[in-house]
Formats: C-alpha cells, sequence, structure tokens
C-alpha cells in the first residue's frame, strides 16, 4: 500500500510565538480540510513552555530573571508541564487528522517509537515509561512530547535534544520531574552530534511509523509575526 504523502516543512530556527502562531493557523486550515497533513521541523532560541497541567513551581526562577538571561516564556495549549526549547534541540510538530478520536494515544507513542527509532542510528537505546510519556536513555530524558488535539486535528509535538546546552534544564523541574536527569545524543555518544546529521534518522522515522511520505512544500501560509494567540477552540 503507498504511503500517504505529508508535506514537510524544515523552518531553520525560529521564534517560538512565531511558530505558535502558524502551527495554530495551519491547524484552522487542516481542521476545515483546506490543508492535508502537515509536519514541521525546527529549532528555537532559548524558550521555556508551561502545558496545560503545568505547576508555578517547577519554574526554579523568576520570570524577571528569565527575561535578563534572554529566555522567553509562555502558557500553552498542549499537554505538559514545563519544558525548555533551545539552540541543539529538534523540535518536530506534526498537524496531522486523526481518523477516530481515541488514536490519540496510538499518536503519542507513535511519536516516542519515532524517536527511540532515530536514536538507534546512533548507538542510542530510548525506553518508554509507562507513567510518562516521552523517551529515556538509561533513566534520563533526551525527548519530551507535548501534544494537543483540537476538532480531531494534532499540534505541538515533541523536542529531541541533540546537542543543547542541558544547563538550561536548571531553571525548571523538567516536565515536573525533578529527579529525572535530562541527557542529549551528543552527551550520549560522547562527541558533538549536530541537527543535520539527527534530521535524516528522525525524518526517515517518522516516515516508517506513521506509514507517511514527508514531501518537501513551500509553506501554504506566510511565516510572520506572532499576531493570533487567542484560543482556537
Amino acid at each position: 500500500m503507498p504511503s500517504m504523502q505529508v508535506a514537510f516543512h524544515d523552518l531553520g530556527r525560529i521564534p517560538y510565538d512565531v511558530a505558535w502562531s502558524l502551527q495554530r493557523r495551519l491547524h484552522g486550515a487542516r481542521a476545515a480540510d483546506s490543508l492535508g497533513d502537515t509536519l514541521l521541523l525546527c529549532e528555537h532560541p532559548p524558550v521555556i513552555t508551561m502545558g496545560k497541567s503545568g505547576k508555578s513551581q517547577n519554574l526554579l526562577v523568576s520570570q524577571a530573571d528569565l527575561r535578563r538571561r534572554g529566555v522567553d516564556y509562555f502558557e500553552v495549549e498542549r499537554g505538559g508541564d514545563l519544558t525548555y526549547h533551545g539552540p541543539g534541540q529538534l523540535v518536530c510538530y506534526p498537524i496531522f487528522k486523526l481518523p477516530r478520536l481515541r488514536e490519540v494515544q496510538r499518536f503519542v507513542r507513535n511519536m516516542e517509537e519515532s524517536v527511540i527509532r532515530a536514536l538507534t542510528a546512533f548507538g542510542c537505546e530510548g525506553e518508554r515509561r509507562l507513567d510518562h510519556p516521552g523517551v529515556f536513555v538509561g533513566g534520563a530524558k533526551i525527548a519530551s512530547i507535548g501534544a494537543a488535539v483540537r476538532s480531531g486535528v494534532t499540534f505541538h509535538g515533541f523536542a529531541l535534544d541533540v546537542c543543547t546546552d542541558l544547563t538550561m534544564f536548571a531553571l525548571i523541574n523538567p516536565c515536573g520531574m525533578p529527579a529525572t536527569p535530562v541527557t542529549s545524543i551528543t552527551r550520549e555518544c560522547s562527541r558533538r552530534v549536530t541537527l543535520a546529521e539527527a534530521k535524516p534518522p528522525v525524518r526517515e522515522a517518522l516516515e516508517v511509523v506513521y506509514e507517511i511520505e514527508l514531501v518537501p512544500s513551500p509553506l501554504p501560509i506566510a511565516v510572520g509575526a506572532a499576531t493570533d494567540v487567542a484560543d482556537i477552540a
């Protein structure tokens, strides 16, 4: 059976709020069936985001301190608690229409499986935890997952630490798990692994797991300033 084609866009490094705005516009178009399934890959400047189940005590510094450090902060509609995004982290936003609402859990597991498969290209053995979404290597978290589903369409997604500055996670209790360390492909390989190296295995794994063909395409919506941050529900 031929794979379904999915529009693929590599946005490079893009401010979080601009990517968030773009996701929401693409989500609206997908929910209206004026656009097919779409997948975004990108990297963000330093930013901390809080999901719907986030707790303020998991932010270990003040927002004024974040501003002094040049770290943005946003409260968003994805699941999960606090996480950090920054240079050297590969972020994936699938904007997919689910065939049935009960497919949400499978969708999350497929993101985990995609990361686990991609990690094998670097000799890393990724693991799941039944009590918490994400991917772990040797007990340390290497990929965070925080999805949102509205009108049967997904957005937000996963973030894989490739060559991320892991000291930035000291600003938070990552994903509300203070006792769980974080790691990266670079740390696990004991050499610097770049995003350029990580992207092909991640793309290939996504294609296999989701049974899709990622087709590089021009964006149907212009990338601009973040203007639409109201709730999309």
